[in-house]
């Protein structure tokens, strides 16, 4: 055992500190004792030092399991900025590299080799790792070893079986997020059960939590960051595309930004993230592998364009900002439409991987539309379920900053844990939402749970996601406890029990439903977040007065989003109404002249100081994408072949058309609706539309029925937007 005033030296030698940080110390020393050790630290509590330090200490190398590249350049690089000889063995080194650094593991002169589970599970690997002397084995990033966990990584799973080839050597294993059920996954695998297990409570509290519509998010991210000027900053999206496509929307409205993903080179990749590092640009727009393992404190904001697939995750990605202990915002951009198509990405996945993906993105759903304190729903997810001090958000997430309605869920939350009592405590939310509804689905036939005396008392309550949110809202309320063995199960706690035995009244908040386009009770969207409430009725009054004269539904003058964007940007003149969300030349040039006065007085009657900083400017590369699909359209070109020819999907043309209509341009797609459609379907599906209240698909699949597809629906509403407000 090293003494206590060695481990300060080394600690002050190689890394300049004068004390440990909350647990290090006791992980360190369970370590140097040659005891197996897992180890559970929000990012920024300094989990690296963990096992750096014993390295330094301990005869051999220590092996550092690592799932990154980048993750291992970055962390090898500051140990030899320190003097510590590392190392690392992976695809991207030569093999003269890859045998220079075998030859100092052997001879025992390098005290750190970090390794990707895929090469470690190599046959060579594991005959090169007897011929060295091994001091511990070090998994990082742990949770990927968890079908549960956020970022599960089959070949973590083949890590026992390489240690099992070693002399017996100590396991520390280290993640900065796990839930209990998670937890139970790494020690059961990794065959740690006697494992000393050291855990740091979860909550960052500098860090602020923002959830926010997601209607049209370009000209909110572009204002956060211009307010954010010469601060660091991470975008994170989950497509290729759309990372490449905010990055160039950044840098033409001003913003220096560069794009990471795993579709770029490796030297651009590494060029990127030291040029982030080194404060040359001051945003980065990645895939969520960007920041894991990077060692820069100073990102100031974390956005998410995109809704991540896990609490976990979100809070992995989250916990990048302000690792300092200083400011960090984190905004995500919300769209339910994002947890369906991420659920239809899985479709390929094994049944147990589709189950498991689709309870981690309905409980990141409920995370987003829920009103409690974010902060206490993320604690709980993982497992601090003991009573938190009423103060321990102090107002930094936008549910604790501004107050949300409450009513009274007496009634509600006994038939919510009746039906949990009901069922043996052996289903999850979404069954016993369909129970209280009453919905006769197979699943609630089948386990007879339509015959419980709960089954159907909360048809007409509330609805199905306000039933979920309760439910999330239980949960954190510790009325009830999810079951770590049987991963989406919940069950009763003590006190939910005691609850059902004494019901008394009890106060939760109101769902709120933050799907795209939500509206309210009178037809009108709901409030969002930045936009002139009262210019904005003024507007919606004007579409309705110059839907009349032109004879045409109101949607088609201008859509509530565009409504939203003017009540948030003041356009006064042509050119600045044209960048309105929806809005092009030609639309401006029809209907623009009496919303552009109206706005001007308005302005001016109210001495409004106009910013053009969110005036978002569109890429060219957009714009060409656009060219080329109404010069093929001009040539009469099938719309799927127009697909074809580019490289891109059938929806993406699709998209880009509705885009090319709503901005006003006219277009002629009869020649490819002919081919396709009855001439009797065009004509029902465009008097809907002339009737309809609004052009939501939905809301036409719903009254049309079931004899026309969606498809058909998008290519009749496109003739129609462009026939009639063209």
């Amino acid at each position: 055992m090293v003494t206590e005033i060695s481990i300060q030296e080394v600690l002050k030698k190689y890394f300049g500190y004068d004390h440990f940080r909350g647990r290090q110390e006791e992980v360190i020393n369970n370590l140097l004792a040659k005891r197996d050790t897992f180890v559970i630290m929000p990012t920024g509590a300094g989990k690296s030092l963990c096992y750096q330090l014993p390295s330094l200490i301990m005869e051999g190398t220590a092996l550092v399991v690592s799932p990154l590249i980048a993750l291992m350049k970055n962390q090898v690089d500051q140990m030899q900025a320190l003097g510590i000889e590392a190392g690392f063995l992976n695809s991207s080194m030569s093999r003269g590299e890859q045998e220079m650094t075998r030859s100092k593991v052997i001879d025992g002169t390098m005290k750190l080799l970090y390794v990707a589970p895929e090469s470690l599970v190599r046959e060579e690997f594991v005959g090169f790792l007897k011929q060295c002397q091994i001091s511990f084995v070090a998994v990082d990033e742990a949770h990927c070893i968890s079908e549960w966990g956020h970022d599960f990584r089959p070949e973590y799973r083949r890590i026992r079986e390489i240690i099992n080839h070693l002399p017996h050597v100590p396991v520390i294993a280290l993640t900065a997020t796990a839930t209990p059920k998670v937890r139970l996954d790494i020690i059961q695998n990794l065959k740690i059960e006697d494992a000393n297990i050291f855990i740091t409570s979860f909550n960052r509290p500098n860090l602020y939590y923002e959830i926010r519509f997601k209607i049209n998010p370009f000209p909110e991210i572009i204002t956060f960051i211009k307010g954010h000027m010469y601060k660091s900053g991470i975008i994170y999206c989950l497509s290729r595309r759309k990372v490449e496509e905010i990055a160039e929307v950044l840098n033409v409205n001003g913003i220096k930004a560069v794009p990471y993903h795993a579709g770029l080179d490796p030297l651009t990749r590494s060029k990127h993230q030291d040029m982030f590092l080194n404060e040359d640009i001051h945003v980065v727009v990645a895939t969520i592998a960007f920041g894991m393992g990077i060692d820069k404190p100073d990102v100031r904001f974390v956005i998410h364009y995109d809704v991540p697939k896990s609490i976990e995750g979100y809070y992995q990605e989250t916990g990048r900002g302000g690792r300092d202990g200083l400011e960090g915002v984190c905004v995500l951009f919300y769209d339910f439409n994002d947890i369906m198509k991420l659920e239809k990405f899985m479709k390929d996945k094994s049944v147990s991987e589709r189950e498991a993906g689709r309870l981690l993105l309905y409980e990141m759903a409920s995370f987003c539309e829920s009103g409690t304190c974010r902060r206490k729903t993320m604690l709980h997810y993982f497992g601090e379920t003991k009573e938190v001090e009423e103060d321990v958000c102090r107002g930094m997430c936008d549910n604790c900053r501004t107050p949300k309605e409450m009513f009274d869920a007496e009634t509600a939350t006994t038939y919510a844990l009746q039906a949990v009592q009901q069922t043996d405590e052996r289903t999850g939310v979404i069954h016993l939402v369909n129970i209280l509804l009453g919905i006769p689905n197979q699943q609630v036939t089948i386990s007879e749970h339509d015959k419980i005396p709960v089954y159907g008392k909360g048809n007409g309550m509330m609805e199905e996601k306000a039933w979920k949110t309760l439910y999330n809202q239980l949960i954190v309320g510790n009325y009830l406890v999810k079951d770590i063995t049987d991963y989406g199960i919940i069950k009763l706690s003590e006190k939910g029990k005691e609850f059902l035995n004494a019901p008394y009244p009890i106060q939760l908040y109101v769902h709120k439903n933050m799907e795209i386009g939500h509206k309210g009770d009178d037809g009108d969207y709901e409030e969002y977040n930045t936009y002139d409430e009262i210019l904005f009725d003024k507007l919606k009054a004007l579409v309705r007065t110059v839907a009349s004269e032109k004879k045409v539904p109101p949607y088609v003058v201008f859509s509530d989003p565009s409504l939203i964007d003017m009540a948030t940007k003041y356009p006064i003149t042509m050119p600045e109404l044209q960048n309105i969300t929806g809005v092009g030349q030609g639309k401006a040039a029809k209907f623009g002249a009496p919303f552009i006065k109206l706005i001007k007085e308005y302005v001016i009657d109210n001495e409004i100081e106009r910013s053009n900083d969110i005036i978002v400017r569109s890429t060219a590369k957009k714009s060409m994408l656009k060219i080329f699909i109404l010069n093929h359209i001009d040539r009469r070109t099938p719309l799927d072949e127009i697909a074809e020819i580019k490289g891109i999907s059938f929806e993406e043309v699709l998209e880009n058309v509705e885009q090319i209509v709503h901005s006003g341009t006219k277009i002629d797609i009869d020649y490819f609706i002919e081919d396709l459609i009855d001439e009797e379907q065009v004509d029902e599906v465009m008097d809907y539309f002339m009737t309809a209240k609004t052009d939501s698909f939905e809301d036409a699949e719903k009254k049309l029925g079931l004899d026309y597809t969606m498809e058909v629906i998008r290519l009749v509403r496109i003739k129609f937007l462009s026939d009639m407000g063209n």
